[in-house]
C-alpha cells in the first residue's frame, strides 16, 4: 500500500516513515498542504496522513482540495488527519472537511498499524472494485461475438470525433465494410461458421487498422465501421484497400460467393471536414449515409472492392 504523509516536523516525519515502513508500506513524505494536493496527483495513493496545522496551506483546506479531484476523477482515497488537538469540535471539523478518520499526536505505533491493517483492507476492496468496474465497462462498448466494439460504442465516438474535428478544423472519415454474400455462406455453412467467419472479419480489420485512435466496431450483422479520426479521404481510401486486401488474403472458403471462391468484402469511404456552428448528429447523419452510399456503389460494381463518395 502506497500512503502519502503530509507532516511538518521533521521529528514526526521520521517516527512515522519507521511504523509504515516497518509494516511493510511504501511513503511517501511532503512538509505542507499544497505539496500534499500536488503529490496526490502525481502519486494517487491509497491512503493519506494529513497533519492539521501545516504552512502554506493546511490540511483542511487539502482535504477539501483532493476530494474534489477524487471526485473528479470519480475516485475516493481514504483521509487520516493527525493532529494534537482532541476537542470533539476538532474532530468534527476535520470529518467534515473529507478525513474519515482521526489520530491524535503523539501517534502509538500499535493504533496506527492497526489503522493501516484497515485501511490495507479497503485497499483491497478498492481495487476489486476497479477492476470489476474496467470490466464491465469493456463489456458495454465491446460486441458479444467478435470482441471488437459495438454499435453503442460506434455512435459514442463517431459523436466524439465529428465535434472534435469540428474543434479542431479538421477532417474525420468513415469506411463501412460488409461481407460480400453472407447470406448464402451462413444458409450453407451454418451459424456457427458464420459467427468464426465473422470473428475472422472483425480480428482482420482491428489488426490492419491499429493508429491509435481509430476504431473498428460491429454496426450491425456482417456490417461493421471503421472511424478515421484527422485523416483526409485519400488515407482514408488507403486504409479500406489495406483492409479489403487483408481480408481476401484470409482465403476463408465460400464456394456460394457471387465474386470468387472465398470471402471478401466491399467497402464506402466518406470523408468531412465539419464547421463551427454545425449540427453534429446531422454531420453524423450524413458521414454515415454517405458512406454507405459508397458501400452501394462497391457491391454494384461487383464487389470485393473500395468505392469512395466525396
Amino acid at each position: 500500500m502506497k500512503v502519502l504523509l503530509a507532516e511538518d516536523s521533521k521529528t514526526n516525519q521520521i517516527l512515522i516513515r519507521a511504523y509504515i515502513e516497518e509494516a511493510g508500506h511504501e511513503i511517501v513524505i511532503v512538509k505542507n498542504g499544497q505539496e500534499a494536493v500536488e503529490q496526490f496527483s502525481h502519486e494517487r495513493p491509497d491512503l493519506m496522513l494529513m497533519d492539521i496545522i501545516m504552512p502554506v496551506k493546511d490540511g483542511i483546506e487539502a482535504a477539501q482540495e483532493i476530494r474534489l479531484l477524487c471526485e473528479q476523477d470519480n475516485d475516493w482515497v481514504p483521509i487520516i488527519f493527525l493532529s494534537a488537538m482532541t476537542e470533539s469540535k476538532d474532530i468534527v471539523r476535520a470529518i467534515d472537511a473529507g478525513g474519515d478518520d482521526y489520530l491524535t499526536k503523539p501517534v502509538e505505533a500499535v493504533v496506527l498499524n492497526a489503522k493501516l491493517r484497515a485501511m490495507q483492507r479497503i485497499a483491497d476492496m478498492r481495487q476489486q472494485l476497479q477492476q470489476a468496474n474496467r470490466e464491465l465497462l469493456r463489456m458495454t462498448v465491446r460486441d458479444g461475438l467478435t470482441g471488437i466494439a459495438n454499435r453503442r460504442h460506434f455512435d459514442e465516438v463517431i459523436s466524439r470525433e465529428v465535434k472534435r474535428a469540428i474543434r479542431t478544423h479538421s477532417s474525420v472519415s468513415l469506411v463501412m465494410c460488409d461481407i460480400d454474400s453472407f447470406k448464402p455462406y451462413n444458409d450453407n455453412y451454418g451459424h456457427q461458421s458464420g459467427d468464426d467467419c465473422l470473428k475472422y472479419v472483425a480480428r482482420t480489420m482491428a489488426r490492419v487498422s491499429k493508429r491509435p485512435g481509430d476504431l473498428v466496431a460491429r454496426y450491425g450483422g456482417e456490417e461493421f465501421g471503421l472511424i478515421l479520426p484527422e485523416t483526409d479521404i485519400t488515407g482514408a481510401q488507403a486504409i479500406a484497400e489495406n483492409v479489403r486486401s487483408a481480408v481476401d488474403e484470409l482465403n476463408l472458403s465460400h464456394a456460394y460467393s457471387l465474386v470468387t471462391d472465398h470471402v471478401t468484402i466491399s467497402a464506402g469511404v466518406a470523408t468531412i471536414s465539419p464547421n463551427k456552428g454545425d449540427d453534429v448528429a446531422v454531420i453524423v447523419k450524413q458521414l454515415i449515409k454517405t458512406a454507405d452510399k459508397g458501400l452501394y456503389q462497391a457491391k454494384d460494381q461487383g464487389r470485393n472492392q473500395v468505392a469512395v463518395v466525396s
